[in-house]
């Protein structure tokens, strides 16, 4: 016989193990956090004012993901109906210096941010005597600073109550019971995670860990654990000429502090200006001043944060994006339409939607040999275009 072949692990995500992730817009007050929250919903949900904690309930939009994939398959199918990907984005009244330990309105906005599942964190670069800043003077690095050490403030806190808890616990098991030698496993995972935020200085999102400690941390809902994408707000004439001098300091602190996160710089006062406009209208602004709008990019980099991909569904009645984590199997896949799509899975036939816009037709694509039939074990593609097949 043969060799078995090595059953390699699948990685477990940090996180909720949920296609119906959301972000949340972090920040200190005054930097632009609800602005963007408006133009980035196109309402006016966000209540921007020139006054801290002037946002205090979360407000909440669904936000359209940009695709161009998901445009040539509606201008190919010519749909009835047509439904794209959604970022779920919430604004997140502003983080003050003292939040973990309960200052401003501390202890509620950090229930907030731990309901998401990924932060965009808006960093104010720009200069404005009309808008106050809550420290008095604009300092992205150490505005940062502030944000990062209250996030971790506060999971050191949840964390020593965790390990409290498991140690009381724990002083009753034995060592022989599957489930003891669990609970005693759970402590010592507990306790590195601690160590790890307290001693080490580091977010937990930025250490390499395994399924099993990945499971534990995701029960413990940790704010330091969440994807982190940095967008510094600038004035819109440095936003075109490309020029801050924070930028480079803001991008070093990033390298030092959370290699790997990413920097995305935009301008509030040019989005809101564009905000209006039709789309010809907006096209010839942006070529008129050299510019274009960021929102596309900042939206994409959010979805890709949460280690959300997409699928396709196309016909004449409908041409639709589904959401799923990075590495779902085809019948949990299926199962985001339907839960009966999943119980009851036959396969799924795949084809890929360069395959079909490389040949034009699904019939080509058929002819081509490039329309597969999947089964149980195949673990979905970004892009794939989906037909499931099911039992009765």
């Amino acid at each position: 016989m043969p060799p078995k072949k090595p059953v390699v692990e699948k990685k477990a995500l940090l996180g909720r193990p949920s296609n119906n992730l959301k972000i949340g817009i972090v920040g200190l007050p005054n930097v632009g956090k609800s602005s963007f929250f408006n133009v980035l919903s196109k309402t006016d949900l966000g209540k921007a004012a020139n006054f801290p904690y002037a946002t205090i309930n979360p407000e909440e939009a669904r936000i359209m993901v940009p695709d161009a994939r998901f445009d040539w398959l509606v201008e190919a199918y010519k749909p009835a109906s047509r439904v794209p990907a959604a970022l779920t984005c919430i604004d997140i009244a502003g983080l003050t210096a003292g939040a973990s330990t309960g200052a401003g309105l501390g202890n509620a906005f950090l229930s907030h941010v731990r309901a998401v599942d990924g932060i965009f964190q808006v960093v104010r670069a720009f200069d404005d005597a009309d808008v106050t800043h809550v420290e008095g003077d604009v300092n992205p690095i150490r505005d940062m600073e502030i944000i990062q050490t209250e996030l971790r403030l506060k999971d050191i806190e949840w964390v020593e109550k965790a390990v409290e808890n498991l140690r009381k616990t724990s002083r009753s098991l034995g060592s022989n019971s599957l489930a003891d030698k669990a609970k005693k496993e759970e402590l010592a995972i507990t306790e590195r995670v601690l160590a790890v935020i307290q001693e080490e200085g580091k977010d937990v999102r930025k250490v390499e860990w395994n399924n099993k400690e990945i499971d534990v941390i995701n029960g413990l809902m940790l704010l330091t654990a969440k994807p982190v994408t940095y967008l510094v707000n600038l004035s819109e004439r440095d936003f075109i000429r490309k020029k801050n001098k924070w930028l480079p300091k803001i991008k070093a602190w990033i390298d030092e502090n959370n290699p790997g996160d990413p920097l995305i710089p935009f301008s509030v006062a040019l989005e809101e200006r564009l905000a209006p406009l039709d789309d010809q209208e907006r096209k010839e602004e942006e070529e008129r001043i050299g510019a274009t709008s960021s929102l596309p990019k900042i939206i994409t980099a959010g979805y890709s944060s949460l280690e959300l991909i997409r699928y396709f569904t196309c016909g004449p009645d409908e041409v639709r994006a589904w959401t799923i984590r990075n590495g779902t199997k085809a019948p949990q896949a299926a199962g985001v339409i339907h839960s009966d799509f999943e119980n009851k899975f036959v396969c799924g036939e795949i084809m890929s939607f360069e395959d079909l816009k490389e040949h034009g037709s699904e019939a080509a694509v058929k002819a081509a040999g490039k329309v597969r039939q999947q089964g149980k074990p195949y673990v979905m593609v970004d892009g794939d275009i989906a037909y499931w097949k099911a039992g009765q």
